[in-house]
């Protein structure tokens, strides 16, 4: 067993409403993969494993890291389809998405919650079946041999932590929400099983040349 760092994708269509819409990367969340795989080789970190959800903007973001391995795809990697959840609970409860990140920021937890709680009909999947494919892959990666790198979506990075970390529906949508593009999430398996030893690194994004570069849609 050896560590997992799992990548969240670069910038895609931030001016989306529906999942369609959104998953293609942005000129930006290209050169943020770039740069990110210009650290890593810069580091000398070096991957065993390479893993990836089918995901256009994974696919995309991979590709533009230049991992230098085969990339397994693997569909559990893909994100909760936030837009689609978003659109039930604007028809079912008259709760709009809204248009601003202060208004998201009060979106998030609230549309967790009624997931959670069975409030929305028609999701694409339940909330526990959301949860039981991030453990079930999670940890068939962390049992593999090396170290591994996943590109996959800020709502399952949240909830690799979750359900290494025991968090409730706030606390999950508030590390969904401080997630930023390309940024790196790393678990060592112990015993015991998964610790998070980094949470939102972006050494790629650092120095003032760059500060205009780090994002978060």
């Amino acid at each position: 067993m050896s560590h997992v760092t799992l990548v969240r994708h670069g910038q895609a269509n931030t001016h989306a409403k529906d999942e369609i819409s959104y998953d293609r990367l942005s000129d930006l969340g290209r050169q943020q993969a770039r740069w990110l795989g210009d650290h890593l080789r810069g580091t000398g970190e070096v991957f065993a494993r390479a893993y990836s959800g089918t995901l256009q903007r994974h696919r995309e973001t991979a590709a533009e890291m230049s991992i230098g391995l085969e990339v397994v795809q693997d569909a559990r990697l893909n994100e909760l389809e936030y837009f689609t959840m978003a659109q039930l609970m604007d028809q079912q409860h008259g709760i709009a998405l809204p248009p601003d990140r202060e208004g998201f920021i009060r979106h998030m937890p609230r549309l967790l919650g009624y997931w959670r709680e069975g409030r929305l009909e028609g999701v694409p999947e339940s909330f526990e079946h959301f949860e039981s494919r991030v453990r079930e892959v999670l940890g068939e990666i962390a049992a593999g041999e090396g170290r591994a790198v996943v590109v996959t979506s800020g709502g399952l990075i949240g909830m690799a932590m979750r359900v290494t970390m025991g968090l409730e529906v706030q606390a999950l949508a508030h590390a969904c929400l401080a997630i930023e593009n390309t940024s790196l999430h790393r678990f060592q398996p112990l015993s015991t099983g998964l610790c998070l030893t980094l949470f939102n690194a972006v050494p790629h994004l650092e120095g003032a040349e760059r500060s205009l570069a780090r994002t978060h849609l």
